[in-house]
Parts: C-alpha cells; sequence; structure tokens
C-alpha cells in the first residue's frame, strides 16, 4: 500500500505541476495576482496534489469495486423492476450531494438551488435508467443521443435564451469525481453479461448522465418562469495575511467534508446493504473497500477545499486583468489553461485509467489525455473569444453537436460512448471553480452579460472531446482498414508466387 500511495503522489506532483507553473508566470507577467491571492493559490497546489493522490488511490480500491460489484449481481440476479429502481434511486443518489452541482447551483440565486438540484438529480436517475435498458436490451447508443440532443436543441430554440446556457452547465457537472468511477463500474458490471460487446456497452452511462439533467433544468427554469434578469453570486473574498490564508482553508475543510461525506453516504449504505442481502464477498475484500472509502473521502474533501478556497479567486482575478489590459491575449492563455487543467480533473484520470484496461491497452491512458486536453484547449479558446465578442452559445453548439451526432454512424462504437462520456468527465472540480470563474471575470471586466456569456463555459468544454475522440475513432478506423487492405494485397501476392511455382 506504501509503494503505491508514494506512485499516486507522484503522479499527482506530475499533474498539478503545469498548471501551478503557468499561473505563476502570468502572475510575473501580464496577469499579476495580489501576493495574498498568489500564496493562497500556492497552498491550493498543495491540497490538490495531496487529494488527488488520496482520491484515485481510494477510487481503485472502492469506488470501482462497489460499481463493479453492484452492477454484476443487479444484471445476472436481479428482476428488471427491481434493477431499474435501484438504478433510478442511485442516479439520484449520486448526483444530489456532487460537489460541483452544489457550486453550480449555489451561483443562480433566482431560482431555489434545493430545488435545481432535485431536477438536476431527477434527470440523471432517468437518463440513467435509460442507459441501463440500452444494454439490456442492445440499443444503439447514437439513437439515444441523437433523440435526446434533438429534443434539448428543439427546446433551447424555442425557450427564453438566458436558460439555455446554464442549462447546458448544468449536465456538465453532474459527472464528477464521486459518481464517475462508480458509474463507470456499475455499466462494467452490467454489460459484462452481454459477452462480446461488454467493452462496447460499458461506456456511455455516463454520456446520458449528462444529457438528462439539461432537459430537466431546461423545463424547470422554464415553469418558474426565469429571463434574462437573473441574479449570480459572483463576489470572491481573500484572506489578507499568511495566517488567515492557511485558517481560510482549515474553516472551509469541514463543510465540504460534510459535504463529501452525505455523497458518499448513500453508495456505502447500498452496497453494505448488497453485501449483507446479496454479494456476500469475503471480509478482507470489505476491510479494503472500506479503507479505500477513507481515502476517497479525504482525498475529495482535501481537493475540492484547495480548488474552492485557492483556485477560484485566482481564476476570477486572472481573467479580469487579462481582459481588461490584453483583451485578445484571453484567447491563447485560455488554450494554455485548458490543456494544463486537464491533467489536474480527477475523474478524467479515472476514466483514462479504465478505458485503458477495458480496451487491453488499444486506447492508452497518453492518446486519452492528449485528446481531451487538446478539445478541451480549443474550447476554452472559443469561450473566451466568446466572451470577448459576446455571441450566441447555439452557434458553436448546435453545428458542434450535429457533428459530433453524426459522427456516431461512422466511427467503431466503442469511440462513441468513449467519447461522449469523456465530454461528462472533462466539467470537473478545475472547470467549474477556475476555468468557470475565470470567465466570470473577464465576462465583468468586459462588460459582459454573466447568465449569457459566461455561463456555458461548461458546456463548451463538454462537447470538445466528444469531437477530438470521435475524430480519433475515424482515425483509428481508416488506418484498421488501411492495414486490412494491405495485408490482403501481400496475401494475394504471396498466392500468386505459388501458383506461378
Amino acid at each position: 500500500m506504501k509503494k503505491i500511495l508514494v506512485g499516486k503522489f507522484k503522479e499527482s506532483f506530475i499533474s498539478i505541476l503545469p498548471i501551478t507553473i503557468l499561473v505563476v508566470v502570468l502572475s510575473l507577467t501580464i496577469a499579476p495576482l495580489e501576493l495574498n491571492v498568489l500564496t493562497q493559490f500556492l497552498v491550493a497546489c498543495v491540497f490538490l496534489m495531496i487529494g488527488i493522490a488520496l482520491f484515485t488511490l481510494g477510487a481503485d480500491t472502492a469506488m470501482v469495486p462497489i460499481g463493479k460489484s453492484m452492477g454484476s449481481y443487479l444484471s445476472q440476479k436481479s428482476k428488471p423492476w427491481i434493477m431499474i429502481l435501484v438504478c433510478f434511486l442511485l442516479g439520484i443518489m449520486v448526483t444530489i450531494a456532487e460537489p460541483d452541482l452544489i457550486v453550480l447551483a449555489g451561483q443562480v440565486k433566482t431560482v431555489d438551488a434545493t430545488s435545481f438540484i432535485l431536477f438536476v438529480s431527477l434527470g440523471v436517475g432517468i437518463f440513467l435508467v435509460i442507459g441501463v435498458l440500452r444494454i439490456l436490451f442492445k440499443i444503439p447508443l447514437s439513437w439515444i443521443l441523437i433523440g435526446s440532443y434533438g429534443i434539448i436543441f428543439i427546446l433551447a430554440f424555442i425557450l427564453n435564451q438566458a436558460i439555455v446556457p446554464v442549462s447546458f452547465d448544468s449536465g456538465s457537472v453532474t459527472t464528477g469525481p464521486i459518481s464517475v468511477p462508480f458509474i463507470m463500474a456499475f455499466g462494467l458490471g452490467l454489460a459484462a453479461v452481454r459477452g462480446s460487446n461488454s467493452s462496447e456497452d460499458s461506456f456511455g452511462l455516463i454520456a446520458l448522465a449528462s444529457a438528462g439533467p439539461i432537459l430537466c433544468v431546461m423545463l424547470f427554469m422554464f415553469f418558474n418562469g426565469v429571463t434574462g434578469g437573473v441574479e449570480v453570486d459572483n463576489a470572491v473574498s481573500t484572506p489578507e495575511n499568511f495566517g488567515d490564508i492557511l485558517l481560510s482553508f482549515v474553516n472551509a475543510f469541514p463543510s465540504y467534508l460534510e459535504e463529501v461525506a452525505i455523497a458518499i453516504a448513500p453508495i456505502t449504505v447500498f452496497f453494505l446493504l448488497f453485501q449483507f442481502f446479496a454479494l456476500k464477498l469475503p471480509w478482507q475484500q470489505i476491510f479494503r473497500i472500506l479503507v479505500g472509502l477513507v481515502f476517497t473521502l479525504l482525498g475529495i474533501t482535501i481537493f475540492l477545499t484547495g480548488v474552492n478556497v485557492g483556485f477560484l479567486p485566482a481564476g476570477k482575478e486572472i481573467g479580469s486583468i487579462i481582459a481588461e489590459n490584453y483583451t485578445w491575449v484571453l484567447i491563447p492563455v485560455c488554450a494554455l489553461i485548458g490543456f494544463s487543467m486537464i491533467a489536474v480533473e480527477p475523474a478524467v484520470t479515472v476514466l483514462n485509467k479504465q478505458i485503458e484496461t477495458i480496451t487491453g491497452g488499444t486506447i492508452s491512458k497518453k492518446i486519452m489525455f492528449l485528446c481531451i486536453a487538446g478539445g478541451v484547449s480549443v474550447a476554452l479558446a472559443l469561450v473566451a473569444l466568446r466572451v470577448w465578442l459576446q455571441f450566441n452559445i447555439l452557434l458553436v453548439l448546435v453545428p458542434a453537436y450535429a457533428i459530433a451526432l453524426a459522427l456516431t454512424f461512422f466511427v467503431p462504437k466503442i469511440f462513441t460512448g468513449i467519447a461522449f462520456d469523456s465530454g461528462g468527465v472533462s466539467t470537473g472540480a478545475m472547470a467549474t471553480t477556475f476555468a468557470f470563474p475565470l470567465m466570470m471575470g473577464a465576462c465583468e471586466a468586459l462588460g459582459g452579460n454573466i447568465m449569457l456569456d459566461a455561463f456555458g463555459t461548461l458546456a463548451f468544454v463538454a462537447i470538445a472531446p466528444i469531437l477530438t475522440i470521435q475524430l480519433l475513432g475515424l482515425v483509428y478506423k481508416i488506418g484498421i482498414k488501411r492495414k486490412e487492405a494491405k495485408e490482403e494485397v501481400e496475401l494475394s501476392k504471396r498466392v500468386e508466387i505459388l501458383e506461378f511455382d
């Protein structure tokens, strides 16, 4: 265990290094941060390094085994109605206390935060059931995605435009570090009974868990009469000295510990009930899982404390300074931030590792990281351009999703599920508490409408990896066909030589 933990710390240090260097360089050049803001950011980087290491260890030893064992049992032993009910309840419970969702709900003050969170969770529960039924009845993922996003975009053109950005963002924050490893492993367990298609069917649950909330929030905000005059909580405060900086982290830790504990509790209770009544796993394995849950709890809590206390004010101030003084520079800076912040997203790390495992190394972690990070880099550059020029979000999302959905008919099926799942995991805590505040600061400095011009940042971040990974799938498919054609030509030549002899 000690050796594994040391390895996790080494990985987390490497992942946090690029964003740390980037912010320090910006602070020393074009975006000079106040000393207390920069110090708070650097302390937060230490928190992130510790948090990522503990979380990834916890995900490997607890969240993944829990999800896989429960999914496998339900698919083999339970009646369909029991499976549907359990999946619906799990979808709600793993979402309702998702920290990223709580952060987003707190930004929009006009609507009731509790009702907002409930509707988002309801969307996840319903679409998680749809995803499970898709696996069981062998329904192509592409058809469900086309139907879902078809309805979403019809509503997007009909409803008030102030509703659209926050609706898409709500779908992006549901798949965070708590839900992703569980849902991924849960899908793998369900798909295991399918045999040869299990690797393809293992993906797609996260994609649907992201689509459901968009639809539910659109309807929720429409029936609540939300218009363009939405009040947004955009206040950020920073301590005045180093002692107060450390105290800000200490004071924030208990509240995030409580949030994460509430988020993990339902999964833990469900698992223990399954263990008692059905699974009957060895107690040595149960002990290992319980220890892993403690690592998960501490890891996510430390991580969230760091990003919320230290990254959020730094992001807002960087965005404000650059937009006010070097507006066009905001675009390349956001591209660099987009690439570097993906290395720090815990959910992306979990997804990439599981993809490499499930595909037997055919799709490596390195390739996945480059595709997701490259896509997010372009996405944040587009967001900066949108904040600057203040154009409608649908001008980008409609053609982007149209291309993404069209590609589902041309790429290998496994790439479709991986691509849409990647879109969900790329919008985690870093996007919510660093990229989003950065855009809010820039929007405020340029005199834009935060609701119309800054909200939607997460939606841009979500669609980018969907496109890049499907394009990777297209290149992969073309490469396979060329290889097969070359082998056929070589085989035919050998046959001709044999006939000549």
